[in-house]
């Protein structure tokens, strides 16, 4: 459940964010390149695939984004961003170990082709460089805040194995996992870039933007591992339900189905299996609810922009509305 799928495309974004944004994530691109290169051969090959499998980098244009078209520090809202991204990649090389995950968007995990410690270190190293990429804005509280949204992704991750296997968890615990995993980082983004913008007033009402986009975000990637398909997805329809992780679409299709109410996820072992599982799923309109669910929360993140100039505004609802389109 690692929501690492990209929005559908980011093109719209930047033709509406101007040419600033667009050599922004340039330049976040040529530093994070930089960034792997820098640590010996071994470590620094996986840490540059990791990096260049890295979708549409929604979270460092959205820390681009917020720092606005004339940001204040031009260069400290690029480290941030770079910040931010090498969070998410070591979140998912982290992920990736601990389910033994063979595939990452269609190419094999560092974890499939080295190892679980080479992958374990090779998290560790982008978890590091990002902070110590952090560090150079001199700014303590862009520290507390990359901080906080990487202790809430910890704890999200504890969350999340502690209910392994259990098909009864309850939809406000499913819900407190995804804002932990995702959304918070999501929110540290926008409220990031904001600081390094010319208005970090709006930095508040940005954040409360970034969490609700992050949430809706990754109750998509949850319909989306039920409903596929994999040449999409880049992985086998219910691979959650293969971890032992209950997600949105299976919390709704129990309370309406008494068979999958019963189900024993010990029991799915299989991809065929877990195809049975995720059929079933979607014949109880599970999917649909999900799916609405979604697009409410975006649509209360965007009712929840600060006021910006309507160009700006334009542009966070073009975010939202890619986020959506992600499952259309």
């Amino acid at each position: 459940m690692s929501a690492g799928s990209a929005i559908t495309g980011v093109e719209p974004v930047l033709d509406a964010a101007g040419p600033q944004a667009t050599e922004g994530l340039a330049r976040v691109e040529r530093r994070l390149r930089e960034v792997a290169a820098g640590h010996g051969q071994l470590l620094a090959g996986h840490a540059g695939a990791t990096i260049a499998a890295g979708g549409k980098r929604l979270r460092p244009l959205l820390v681009l984004l917020a720092a606005g078209p004339d940001p204040v520090d031009v260069d400290g809202a690029v480290r941030a961003a770079v910040a931010v991204e090498l969070v998410h990649s070591a979140t998912l090389v982290h992920d990736d170990v601990l389910d033994a995950a063979p595939l990452r968007r269609g190419r094999p995990t560092v974890w499939a082709e080295a190892g679980r410690a080479l992958a374990t270190a090779t998290g560790d190293l982008l978890f590091s460089r990002a902070f110590a990429e952090l560090a150079r804005n001199e700014d303590a509280e862009q520290v507390r805040i990359l901080s906080a949204a990487s202790s809430a992704l910890a704890r999200g991750e504890l969350l999340q194995r502690a209910d392994a296997w259990d098909v009864a968890v309850p939809l406000d615990r499913y819900l407190e996992r995804c804002e932990l995993k995702t959304a918070r980082l999501f929110e540290a983004a926008c409220e990031l870039g904001a600081r390094a913008g010319a208005a970090p007033s709006s930095a508040a009402a940005l954040a409360v933007f970034g969490r609700g986009i992050g949430l809706a975000f990754q109750l998509l990637d949850d319909v989306l591992d039920v409903s596929g398909p994999p040449e999409r997805t880049g992985k086998p329809r219910g691979t959650d339900l293969l971890d032992g992780t209950v997600t949105l679409p299976l919390i709704i299709a129990r309370d309406r189905d008494p068979g999958l109410a019963a189900t024993d996820l010990r029991a799915v072992r299989t991809p065929a299996e877990a195809e049975r599982v995720c059929d079933a799923v979607a014949a109880t309109g599970a999917l649909e609810e999900a799916r609405g669910r979604a697009l409410a929360i975006a649509a209360e993140a965007k009712g929840a922009l600060p006021d910006l100039p309507a160009d700006r505004r334009r542009v966070f609802g073009l975010v939202a509305d890619g986020v959506v389109a992600r499952y259309a």
